[in-house]
């Protein structure tokens, strides 16, 4: 697997498209730390009497999603791409931390499900521009694939946990009292 991993990585790396790399890389860009989901995230509950809540949910996904990401990074230790073939070079600073899983598919995918779930006609957009910011981890030459895949699995994983924790705490909450 990891030899089909290091191929698939090395046809996109090898098969980049001059043009596409600014956009690969602002995606990329974009992608850190999680605001642009943040920031989707107040804007939907700027625009919504009924989800002034969203965006602590997107937050908590967002320092839950690194936490864990980086976790598995440093107990898996597998070294991105540059380390063992380092030409081409990548387009974008190489991170200090590990390469499995992506942190930004964990991330962006962990939000964009967070987000779908509250509102789901959004889910179609949410989810492409997740995969267009995890790929472009791949693009720009940090990530294999398979980091990649596994982060977006990481990612859903934790936002649905996270909504079942939600979910269960409000059912065990005492009823409020009416005054």
């Amino acid at each position: 697997m990891s030899g089909l991993d290091r191929e698939l990585r090395d046809w996109v790396v090898d098969n980049r498209v001059g043009v596409l790399d600014p956009l690969f890389e602002a995606l990329s860009y974009a992608g850190s730390f999680g605001f642009i989901w943040l920031a989707i995230a107040v804007a939907i509950s700027g625009f919504s009497w009924s989800r002034p809540w969203l965006w602590t949910r997107v937050g908590a996904a967002i320092l839950i999603a690194e936490s864990v990401s980086g976790a598995v990074k440093e107990w898996i230790g597998r070294d991105r791409p540059p380390v063992a073939d380092p030409d081409p070079a990548p387009l974008v600073d190489l991170p200090a931390t590990f390469s499995f899983p992506s942190g930004h598919a964990t991330v962006s995918f962990a939000c964009a499900t967070t987000l779908a779930l509250a509102v789901p006609r959004l889910a179609l957009p949410l989810y492409a521009l997740a995969t267009a910011i995890s790929f472009s981890r791949v693009y720009v030459g940090v990530h294999y694939p398979l980091d990649v895949l596994a982060g977006a699995v990481l990612g859903v994983a934790i936002a649905i946990a996270l909504r079942t924790l939600a979910a269960s705490l409000r059912r065990s909450a005492p009823p409020m009292q009416r005054g």
